[in-house]
């Protein structure tokens, strides 16, 4: 969850991330400025998935620099942090997982879902070593469980423990980034890790690593787009250019999955034939967020709400965007 108290602190150590990240110079030298720049878009972007395509092809860059618009692109290695930037003022639009905007809400920071994509279950999954005791879920009782927290793959966890029967304090949760995960599952320093792709392919051919269980029957993992209120309220017209951009990226991308995985392999630094796999376990299609997607979001919140992990119930729908 989000440290509201140390908000200060949190916006100066996102900016120097965003800065190591790649953000442009500008970034460096308006500082918080560059916030309500009307000239500027910061996209906030994980090291995979359409808006690295949508990066690299750089029609969106040029549409909206016809407009007098330049865009920053801001990286960051998962959701809980992306949405960080953007309670910090450092990023208007992003792309996240299912579960953290439910910590995101929680934590008071004010954003509103403006389109999502369609399910891609298979593309998370439990994984243990190949020579592991290890064959069930059922057999992570007080195993050492590695995930990022409050992300997508967070509730993928609590589900399974749940179908096998365990509780979430069965386990013995250790909240780690991917890069940190995965290096603690090669030295063999934890028994399970919860991932997602392309982190989920790349483990599974380069380190062997079996899956106890994926999505399928579990979750949805849904990702969603997300922008904070004030910038979807004063520029939806911003908005609307992304999601148009990113559906025809997406449409594009559908049925050229081998070009997609060329194309992204020098960019995310991982061979085509792993990225390969995870674009065939993704899902496409930018769409509206539906009330029953909504309705799946308000569950997520619940489990949580029961687990402690956040402090109070919420109201999904108080995130819901109200289209101009």
């Amino acid at each position: 969850m989000f440290d509201l108290k140390n908000a200060s602190r949190r916006r100066a150590l996102i900016k120097l991330a965003a800065l190591g990240a790649g953000a442009s110079g500008a970034f460096a030298t308006s500082g918080a400025r560059a916030a309500d720049a009307p000239g500027t878009l910061r996209i906030g972007y994980q090291k995979y998935g359409n808006f690295v395509v949508l990066k690299a092809r750089g029609t969106l860059d040029k549409r909206l620099a016809a407009q007098g618009v330049t865009v920053q692109w801001l990286e960051f290695p998962a959701g809980p942090q992306l949405l960080e930037g953007l309670n910090a003022g450092a990023v208007d639009i992003g792309t996240v997982g299912e579960t953290p905007p439910i910590f995101a809400q929680a934590a008071g920071v004010d954003f509103v879902y403006v389109a999502n994509e369609p399910p891609a279950p298979r593309a998370e999954a439990i994984v243990v070593p190949q020579n592991s005791a290890i064959r069930s879920v059922a057999e992570l009782r007080g195993k050492k469980v590695a995930l990022n927290k409050g992300s997508n793959v967070h509730y993928l966890l609590v589900e399974a423990l749940k179908k096998a029967g365990l509780t979430y304090a069965d386990i013995q949760p250790v909240y780690l980034a991917p890069a940190d995960a995965r290096a603690a599952f090669v030295q063999g320093s934890i028994d399970a890790w919860v991932i997602w792709d392309p982190y989920l392919a790349a483990v599974e051919k380069q380190a062997n690593a079996r899956q106890l269980a994926d999505g399928t029957n579990l979750v949805r993992n849904i990702q969603y787009y997300l922008a904070t209120r004030k910038f979807a309220t004063t520029r939806p017209q911003l908005v609307h250019a992304v999601l148009d951009e990113l559906d025809q990226v997406d449409r594009w991308a559908h049925d050229n999955v081998p070009a997609v995985a060329a194309q992204l392999s020098p960019l995310v630094g991982l061979d085509a034939g792993i990225l390969e796999v995870a674009l065939k376990r993704t899902a496409y299609g930018v769409q509206p967020v539906a009330p029953a997607t909504l309705s799946y979001q308000q569950q997520i919140a619940d489990v949580f709400t029961d687990l402690r992990l956040i402090p109070k119930k919420l109201d999904v729908t108080e995130a819901r965007w109200n289209v101009a």
